[in-house]
């Protein structure tokens, strides 16, 4: 089950809420922005590929309290593989 974990980065406002649930996912550079631990840079986005069920639960965590939505979970598509 991979999940991707999709992070538009550009438009994080610092407010630390994903670091502060799921520190092993997220960090705040010096700069205050959040940082996805291990993502890629995808053209305007960052994107990690997650396949473990706590990673997954974690990250929509990370999602769900995030106040400006900037941060996704989604079903990979075969041809994002």
């Amino acid at each position: 089950m991979k999940k991707k974990v999709t992070h538009f980065k550009k438009d994080c406002i610092s407010c630390g809420a994903c670091e502060a649930i799921s520190p092993e996912f997220w960090k705040l550079e010096e700069s205050g922005i959040a940082q996805l631990v291990g993502a890629t840079e995808v053209g305007d986005h960052w994107e990690l590929i997650i396949d473990q069920e706590s990673s997954v639960e974690i990250n929509k965590d990370a999602a769900d309290v995030c106040p400006v939505n900037i941060i996704h979970v989604e079903d990979i598509k075969e041809d994002d593989e």
